[in-house]
């Protein structure tokens, strides 16, 4: 039996959701939900392939006439097509969950056997990508949700299936699709480059080229990029006339306070004060040379 449509709408308002992004390989959102006791539960429809990764609150999550009670840590597992139930019983504060929709390409490679899981609870293989995927969501990590939505993919299917990933073996045409995307990404790091665009170049999906670069170059292709981008904007920074502003669009951040803050990160001093030290190196090579003179 379904609600009434005055409970409809309540239990609608009850949930918030605010999108972090959105392309064709993968969506990620945060969901926030407050409803309880009171909200009368109904039968609603998965959209799409998804992975939602519980950060806070419980909730009830029935799915092929199976009950699971979800906590902090455990994954939901959407399957298009699929019905399920969501109660809200267990306590006042509500939940809270960060989702990621895969396109039917990445979940496909997973195959069915993963996607029948329905719901995992809380593990420690999944639970440290998930916390790292909000420090992304938070501006506490550069990490990138993109790859970090394939990550917990690829770590999900190892743990729903009981089959571990088999290890990386390049082929040499393979390094060299590698090699090749890592030294364009370094020719192009100032434009908009994104996972999915240097995959398609190297003719491969962004699931398996994720796994292909990561496994020649020994990171991962954003962490590439913004590494390309770091080395970039220092040396941009030696050059006296270019306003700190500048140097962060002309190295390829579109953002001025994400750049101060990914590169104070990184270097451990805000690019000003690395500006001013990279000028006190010059002077003092300049007194030397000259007392040499």
């Amino acid at each position: 039996m379904g609600l009434a449509a005055g409970e409809l709408g309540r239990y609608i308002l009850s949930v918030r959701v605010r999108l972090h992004h959105s392309d064709r390989v993968i969506s990620v959102a945060s969901y926030w939900c407050d409803a309880d006791a009171r909200e009368r539960p109904f039968p609603e429809v998965h959209e799409h392939y998804s992975l939602s990764y519980v950060r806070r609150g419980t909730f009830g999550y029935s799915y092929r006439g199976a009950r699971h009670e979800l906590v902090p840590g455990s994954l939901l597992v959407g399957r298009p097509g699929e019905e399920f139930t969501c109660t809200h019983g267990h306590h006042g504060g509500g939940d809270e969950c960060l989702s990621f929709r895969l396109d039917v390409e990445s979940a496909a490679t997973l195959g069915d056997a993963a996607w029948d899981a329905g719901a995992l609870p809380p593990l420690a293989e999944l639970g440290v990508i998930g916390e790292l995927a909000q420090s992304a969501v938070e501006g506490r990590s550069d990490s990138n949700l993109i790859e970090l939505g394939l990550m917990l993919t690829a770590r999900f299917a190892e743990v729903a299936t009981g089959r571990p990933s088999r290890p990386l073996r390049a082929s040499p045409q393979d390094r060299r699709r590698a090699i090749e995307a890592a030294l364009w990404m370094e020719e192009n790091a100032s434009a908009e480059i994104g996972l999915e665009v240097v995959a398609r170049r190297s003719g491969l999906s962004s699931f398996h080229f994720l796994r292909l670069f990561s496994g020649v170059v020994g990171t991962t292709p954003h962490q590439f990029l913004l590494r390309a981008r770091l080395r970039r904007a220092a040396r941009l920074l030696s050059e006296p006339e270019l306003p700190v502003s500048a140097v962060a669009l002309e190295a390829g951040f579109k953002d001025l306070s994400n750049f101060v803050r990914t590169f104070q990160r990184a270097a451990g001093l805000s690019p000003r004060a690395f500006r001013r030290l990279s000028r006190v190196d010059r002077k003092i090579l300049q007194d030397r040379l000259a007392t040499c003179a």
